[in-house]
């Protein structure tokens, strides 16, 4: 007689309940991975508007505070159409900047895209001063939820 070799299905099923319990928890970490990482998106942008607002300062005395103004190219506007990936709808307002008279930017994700899953951080904000803000989808907010959302 000669000894069975391969293996037994018991054996065969254990190592695919192993292997799909693995792949299971590895698609989940690569989408919160790829969500994090979509959030350079509204970010870049954002800091882009920041630094096109000093160069706007410097030659209108004022910083744009319109729609029309950021989209429309130097030196009228900020010649910044939307985020580079599409991911986000960015907005422009008029801020409390006292005498210089200040703005406000936004970065929502779009709710038709991808980003729009991301309940840590949906929405990003800068002013004329730098200072950060982001806002979860449940509506939290403050400095521990900015320095999560930023870096």
């Amino acid at each position: 007689m000669r000894a069975a070799s391969g293996f037994t299905l018991i054996e065969l099923m254990f190592v695919t309940i192993i292997v799909a319990i693995l792949a299971g928890a590895a698609v989940a970490g690569y989408g919160q991975y790829i969500l994090r990482a979509n959030r350079v998106d509204a970010i870049t942008t954002l800091l882009r508007i920041g630094r096109e607002q000093e160069r706007f300062y410097l030659q209108n005395n004022r910083y744009a505070t319109t729609s029309t103004e950021l989209i429309q190219p130097q030196p009228n506007g900020l010649g910044i159409p939307g985020t580079e990936r599409g991911l986000y709808d960015i907005g422009l307002a008029a801020g409390d900047g006292g005498a210089t008279g200040g703005f406000s930017a936004v970065a929502v994700a779009r709710s038709d895209g991808r980003q729009w899953g991301d309940r840590d951080c949906r929405i990003y904000g800068i002013d004329q001063s730098g200072r950060r803000l982001a806002i979860t989808a449940t509506g939290a907010t403050g400095p521990e939820v900015s320095e999560r959302c930023w870096r």
